[in-house]
């Protein structure tokens, strides 16, 4: 099932149910105004918006209209609890490889749709790749297994970071996500043991700067780093766990390193062409740049549609 939240003048917008293949879209009125009511009656809701789905990709839903990601909130624009975890290990994290998940918890209570515009800060500007998982409610201490088991719905997300600001200041400023939030079940085989075995796909200014495998190498797939989230306390329904940025292990080659898959990051992306070239060449990010993320399955269609945010 894929699921949306259109813009409607409130915060919390108006719930959409969304074709397979994105092309078209219903208003879930009929069952619930939010996507937070079905996360907390999930078991109850969830049959009735699966039932809506499968008539809208017959063509038997009433009153369908075309699907416009322009006109999308976050599919879920304010979380319960957001936390990026470290489940990927690349070159910026090279040497670092703790025995256990870590995340970082972060406000969620102001999230970007896919093409909204972003502020283009001064500084360092970074954008990050993800994946993200919002959850059910999960209990303090849960285990993995309880963590992969909460797991409701996968987005994409691209968090702006400020890569020169001190430490306690590298938050993320601002996060966007897909358009769409798709059930696990939506990807098939693709999920598997809590990770996403398909390609995330990463342009910068209509230039392809990454390939990314999300599957293999993932250190700590979704259901650890929903346990790390809750260690201390319990997440509401309605917490977004990411999985931090989305990346690739170097290949050493001729005594010059080269990552044929790419990066998900710009700073990645300046470490390779150092690294290579003796100097990073591509800029940091600033006003005008267009960052495009975007995964397809393996019919070749999109599953969550494309983050293509403005920079301004």
């Amino acid at each position: 099932m894929k699921l949306a939240t259109y813009k409607d003048g409130s915060r919390d917008g108006q719930l959409v149910v969304v074709s397979r293949d994105l092309g078209w879209a219903c208003y879930a009125s009929g069952v619930a105004q939010r996507l937070q009511q079905v996360l907390d009656d999930w078991n109850f809701l969830c049959p009735q918006l699966q039932d809506l789905y499968t008539a809208l990709n017959s063509g038997k839903a009433r009153h369908a209209f075309a699907f416009d990601p322009a006109q999308c909130l976050a599919p879920l624009p304010r979380a319960s609890h957001w936390a990026v975890g470290n489940a990927y290990r690349g070159l910026l994290t090279a040497g670092d490889a703790p025995a256990a998940p870590v995340v970082r918890h972060a406000a969620g209570d102001s999230f970007a749709g896919a093409c909204d515009r972003l502020p283009a800060l001064p500084g360092a500007l970074d954008g990050e790749a993800q994946l993200a998982a919002i959850t059910a409610d999960v209990p303090r201490a849960a285990s993995p297994e309880q963590g992969q088991d909460a797991i409701r719905l996968l987005m994409l997300a691209a968090s702006l970071r400020l890569r020169e600001a001190p430490e306690h200041e590298r938050a993320w400023p601002a996060t966007a996500f897909s358009p769409v939030a798709v059930t696990p079940d939506e990807l098939g085989e693709a999920w598997q043991d809590g990770r996403v075995h398909l390609t995330l796909q990463v342009r910068l200014n209509d230039r392809k700067t990454g390939m990314l495998d999300t599957g293999p190498e993932m250190a700590w797939h979704f259901g650890e780093l929903v346990a790390a989230a809750a260690r201390l306390q319990p997440l509401g329904a309605g917490s977004v766990i990411g999985s931090g940025l989305v990346c690739n292990a170097g290949v050493e080659k001729n005594r010059h390193a080269t990552w044929p898959r790419g990066s998900g990051c710009v700073a990645e992306r300046r470490l390779m062409e150092a690294r290579q070239d003796g100097a990073p060449a591509t800029p940091w990010l600033q006003a005008g740049d267009a960052l495009r993320i975007e995964m397809k399955g393996r019919d070749g269609l999109s599953v969550f549609g494309a983050i293509a945010p403005s920079l301004g």
